[in-house]
Order: structure tokens, then C-alpha cells, then sequence
């Protein structure tokens, strides 16, 4: 892990019901959040959404932040694929418990309504 990412302070919420993000459409994260090239996440993405979550997770500042740009449901859907740094990974993991037994569902589901051979 890196120095800056143990160091960082990062937001959290205290629920979950606080995120009622978008769901369709396109999203330009402000640069304080995404200080990259101008990027539009296409919601109907999978990669983009993965993308955003992590972008927005990782820089918020705010519970505005993150409020304004996750939602809850798809949060819970993507969790587990989330590439974040351990520090805030770890937090949000413990807030929030659900994130990873959802994700652990999601995938047994996934298994069993496709059996190999």
C-alpha cells in the first residue's frame, strides 16, 4: 500500500440509504473528484460505473459527494469488483458489512444458475 493511500482520510457515510446516485444517462465527474481528461461514464456500462464507483469512493470529499454520484443499489452490485486501496476498502467494509455479503450472494447466485459442465 501506498504511503498516500494509508494516509488518506477517506469520507464515509452513515448509510447507505444516503446514496441515490444516477442510474442512466452519462456522468462528468467534477475535478476535484476526477482531475483527469474530460471523461462522460456511460451508466449503461459496466466498466464505466465500475470506474466511477472507484473514482468517486477513492477522491470524495464530501457525503455530498458521494451522495450525488452512487447509488446504493448498484453499489452493492459492483462492490466486490471494486479495485480501491486496502485503507478504504477495509472502512467502508466495516461500515459496512453488507457490501461483501452481497457481493459473496451475488456470486453464489451467479454459480448456481450457471453450472459448469
Amino acid at each position: 500500500m501506498s504511503r498516500y493511500a494509508a494516509a488518506k482520510p477517506y469520507v464515509l457515510l452513515e448509510s447507505l440509504a444516503e446514496l441515490d446516485g444516477p442510474t442512466t444517462g452519462g456522468v462528468t465527474l467534477p475535478r476535484h473528484i476526477d482531475w483527469g481528461p474530460h471523461y462522460i461514464y456511460d451508466l449503461a456500462d459496466e466498466a464505466d460505473i465500475r470506474l466511477m464507483y472507484e473514482r468517486v469512493i477513492r477522491e470524495a470529499q464530501t457525503r455530498d459527494d458521494l451522495n450525488a454520484y452512487l447509488n446504493a443499489t448498484w453499489l452493492r452490485q459492483v462492490w466486490c469488483d471494486l479495485f480501491l486501496p486496502v485503507a478504504v476498502k477495509t472502512a467502508w467494509g466495516i461500515r459496512f458489512p453488507e457490501l461483501h455479503e452481497h457481493g459473496t450472494m451475488a456470486a453464489a447466485a451467479v454459480g448456481r444458475a450457471a453450472p459448469v459442465g
